[in-house]
């Protein structure tokens, strides 16, 4: 046999994810979407079950979960899900949109042919999800398309701290597209982010996504007090 024909050798060949990965997958998806609401108390033979794996990746990727701000570890009590204040979400908002605008700027004078396009993959993707009202892909293709723009940034930094920071409001981003209206304006502004970034204009894409983000905040806190007290969260303890 020659070597063309031999078999990829064991270190060669994609690395199977580990069992924690996916259970921290699936488990942000669950909270993201809702299915695990805020304040919820994450029974561990429950979700052992669900996901069909044992304690100790369970533990794993609640410990993940709770880096990312979503989970909350209580000391011999289990885990819950976390929840935010009004004031926590404009907080962190403000500061994501400063920090979109920036990547923007840069992702301007950096971005590379080859990542362009990948956006605009990415782009058409999110729109066709759109299209077919199907919401969880929907946001993932567009959570991934603002990643994207931070890595274009060519500031390591920067796009590091985008994704932790993006992880403790990704719910609240996930709850301005339950209107259908809100939805339909993100995929028309989405539209002329892109458009900004292929034509490198760099002050053009700072506004678009510092608008963006705005009008995603007032859909959040809207969402968030009509809740109510006695709804997912409340007002004063609300979605992340």
């Amino acid at each position: 046999m020659n070597d063309l024909a031999r078999p990829l050798a064991a270190d060669a060949r994609p690395a199977p994810r580990l069992l924690h990965e996916s259970a921290t997958d699936r488990l942000r998806d669950m909270i993201v979407a809702g299915d695990l609401a805020p304040g919820a108390r994450l029974n561990e033979r429950v979700l052992c079950e669900q996901l069909g794996i044992s304690r100790t990746p369970l533990r794993e990727a609640l410990k993940m979960l709770a880096s990312e701000g979503l989970v909350e570890l209580l000391p011999n009590r289990g885990a819950i899900v976390t929840t935010l204040t009004l004031a926590k979400v404009r907080e962190i908002f403000a500061v994501m949109a400063a920090l979109e605008a920036l990547a923007g700027d840069l992702a301007c004078r950096n971005i590379t042919p080859a990542q362009l396009n990948e956006l605009r993959a990415l782009h058409y993707q999110m729109l066709a999800h759109h299209a077919r009202g199907e919401l969880a892909p929907y946001f993932k293709c567009n959570q991934e398309i603002h990643a994207k723009i931070a890595e274009a940034s060519g500031n390591a930094t920067l796009a590091a701290t985008y994704r932790h920071l993006n992880a403790h409001v990704r719910r609240a981003r996930f709850m301005a597209n339950l209107s259908q209206e809100r939805w339909d304006k993100a995929v028309e502004e989405h539209e002329a982010m892109l458009e900004a970034l292929a034509r490198r204009d760099g002050a053009r894409l700072q506004q678009q996504l510092r608008e963006h983000l705005g009008n995603k905040m007032i859909a959040v806190l809207a969402a968030l007090e009509a809740s109510g007290p006695s709804g997912r969260g409340g007002m004063d303890a609300a979605y992340d």
